[in-house]
């Protein structure tokens, strides 16, 4: 009987205490505990841990103050670029523990960290009874206690290298000389003498070595000044001389080619703050060095690297570090190396060989596509943005009519007397040249009639009158070319020219200007078109893009795609096909061939024992009117072996007018291809 007085006892005590409890929490029973961490985890995906804090127990707040909790969150996160927080719970069997996990995406990647749990608390605040968040290290990442670090660490990756046909390296990772001071030797003696004996050896300003000495505040610590090349020695040597001047070796971009490839190959310097919010979201960071120009910059999506990133926890204990604990880990990735078809030592040649004169040049192998050689002149030397540039190197580019950052190979000119290849291919096909059929021509001028008023075409050599087509293109005869531009008329003129690619973008690695016949593809006047006929006009081209047309002469008057990279299967391809009708390849090689082979062929200077060339010069006039007589000129010399041919170049240099026109350019390329031929 007491046995079963105290069952009921107990029974009705429970449901009291049940009672009790619901109108203890009567003022929660509006908010649940899980309805009150759905508010926290608002509050924590959108960063906001001024409002994640307020919602801390009080014995919370006790543990943490609002500035330390703040500033934890706000280091760690920044830290490891926390982005796009994702909390998704578990299901929870207690109503006051939480379970859940944490995605986001960070430095290392997107991580997912599960095992969270979070203690939620009743608390009476302001008269009111709420769940409150119990917090410790733990809500930071799980396994994080009191003393243990979040650290971020770089796994370091290596730009792609940029290599010639050969091998030889053009852009690569090798090793440069930090000059720099350690400031407590250097300060031993007279410290302004030996700032003045720094400037005068590096050829930098005072201010430079003053101000970076100024910034520095430990007396012990290596203060750099400037980056020398490994083989600078002279300049090591002498600046290595003075008390307190120390070096380190440091890892940087090499460019072994110097300035014959400044144009070609550019170079990389530090990610400005418009180019890394363009592209932050590519893995760039402030840290990121990026191609500025030539083949840096049009191939940086596969030169670059991505640093791999390891976040971690540092466990600590008694102050060391006793186990590292991953949060989250990207594996650095090198960027791609590329290899050229560019012959290093031809490009050298070739740069030599135009001795600084403004121009472009190019070469290639006009049987694959290969190009050997893309050279602008003057260039500058990609290793002074690996290193730095001297007073006297600024003043140089300052003081200098010629900007020697302008790529020329890539650009458009008017081609001159080297479009007669394609007058004379048009002439052939449309049955208005034959061979052998003799054109009157008499006298220096011609002009068809009155109606062009005072403006007639001019030819330099007048002692023949009777000229066939070997001879216009052995005299470079332009009322030839112009009388049967004339005769093929505009509309021909222009649909057949096309077919050698004008007006079309040249399918290259590396971006070249396009060619064209006439402004918006229209020749309205016969003036106009007679002067195209012989590579006037408003006709423009490329250095490439004359060396491919010659080379149609080669490959059955096709017209092969160019090649920058040397890739494996690599074979010809063909980018215009049957340019140059079968029949009258020979008629036209032959001409080009005598054009250097006949003593009085303009290209005669180009003359190499033993080997057979055929090639064409070539004088444009950049006339401002028709009428105008003292214009610029640009001198052209294209040429290549015939026999079994290994190479064609175009060379194009500015300004040639009282230098010779462009028998100033024909010995430069003479000299090419006797090099390149003989080697």
């Amino acid at each position: 009987m007491i046995k079963k007085f105290k069952n009921k006892t107990s029974i009705l005590f429970g449901i009291l205490l049940i009672i009790i409890i619901s109108i203890i929490f009567t003022g929660c029973n509006k908010e649940t505990a899980s309805d009150r961490f759905n508010i926290y985890k608002e509050k924590w995906e959108s960063k906001d841990y001024e409002g994640m804090y307020e919602m801390l127990s009080t014995e919370s707040k006790e543990y943490i103050s609002k500035e330390d909790f703040l500033d934890r969150y706000n280091n760690i996160y920044k830290g490891i670029g926390a982005k796009n927080i994702s909390i998704e719970v578990d299901e929870n069997k207690e109503e006051d523990i939480i379970s859940f996990s944490i995605n986001m995406d960070t430095v290392a990647g997107n991580v997912d960290i599960p095992d969270y749990k979070l203690t939620m608390v009743p608390e009476e605040i302001d008269d009111e009874n709420v769940w409150a968040v119990d917090w410790d290290e733990s809500l930071i990442f799980p396994e994080m206690t009191l003393e243990d670090k979040v650290r971020v660490d770089t796994i370091e990756s290596t730009r792609g290298e940029i290599y010639d046909r050969n091998g030889e390296g053009l852009a690569v990772n090798g090793t440069l000389i930090n000059v720099g001071i350690h400031p407590k030797e250097f300060e031993e003696g007279n410290v302004g003498s030996k700032i003045k004996q720094m400037t005068k050896i590096l050829d930098i300003e005072a201010s430079i070595i003053q101000d970076k000495l100024d910034q520095n505040t430990n007396p012990d610590y290596f203060v750099p000044i400037v980056k020398l090349s490994y083989d600078d020695n002279e300049k090591l040597s002498k600046v290595m001389g003075i008390e307190g001047v120390t070096q380190k070796e440091v890892k940087g971009r090499v460019y072994p080619g110097g300035e014959a490839f400044g144009a070609l190959i550019g170079y990389i310097n530090p990610i400005t703050a418009e180019e890394l919010e363009e592209l932050e979201e590519d893995g760039y960071t402030s840290q990121s060095m990026v191609g500025k120009l030539g083949l840096e910059s049009v191939f940086e999506d596969r030169l670059k690297a991505q640093d791999g990133k390891v976040i971690y926890i540092s466990k600590i204990n008694n102050g060391q570090e006793i186990e590292q604990i991953t949060i989250g880990k990207t594996e650095a990735k090198d960027g791609e190396n590329v290899q050229l078809t560019i012959d290093k030592e031809l490009q050298e040649k070739m740069y030599k060989e135009m001795d600084k004169d403004v121009g472009a040049a190019t070469a290639l192998d006009p049987k694959s596509g290969e190009v050997l050689a893309l050279v602008s002149s003057p260039s500058f030397d990609s290793n002074l943005y690996s290193t730095y540039i001297t007073n006297s190197q600024k003043a140089e580019w300052d003081n200098s009519d010629v900007n020697v950052f302008n790529n020329r190979f890539n650009s458009v000119y008017s081609p001159g007397s080297t479009f007669k290849l394609i007058t004379g291919a048009i002439g052939l096909e449309k049955g208005v040249i034959k061979p052998n059929k003799k054109m009157n021509i008499e006298g220096k001028q011609w002009q068809p009639d009155s109606s062009w008023g005072k403006y007639k075409i001019t030819r330099v050599n007048d002692k023949i009158n009777q000229v066939n087509l070997t001879d216009a293109f052995v005299y470079s005869d332009n009322i030839y070319f112009a009388r049967t531009a004339l005769n093929i008329g505009a509309k021909d003129f222009i649909k057949e020219a096309k077919k050698f690619g004008l007006g079309e973008k040249l399918s290259f690695s590396y971006p070249i200007a396009k060619s064209q016949v006439a402004n918006d593809e229209k020749i309205d006047k016969d003036t106009l078109l007679a002067n195209t006929g012989y590579g006037q006009g408003e006709v423009l081209m490329s250095p490439l893009h004359v060396s491919l047309v010659y080379s149609s002469l080669v490959n059955d008057g096709n017209i092969v795609n160019p090649l920058l990279e040397m890739k494996e299967g690599n074979s010809p391809t063909l980018w215009k096909e049957n340019v140059i009708e079968k029949e009258n390849i020979d008629i036209l090689l032959n001409s080009l061939i005598e054009v250097i082979e006949n003593e009085k062929g303009t290209g005669n200077d180009a003359k190499i024992s033993g080997i057979k060339l055929a090639g064409k010069t070539g004088t444009a006039e950049l006339k401002k009117s028709l009428e105008d007589e003292d214009g610029e000129e640009n001198g052209w010399f294209v040429a290549m072996d015939t026999e079994n041919p290994d190479i064609v170049i175009s060379m194009m240099i500015e300004n040639v007018r009282n230098r010779g026109g462009s028998h100033h350019v024909v010995p430069k390329v003479r000299n090419i291809l006797d090099y390149y031929l003989n080697i």
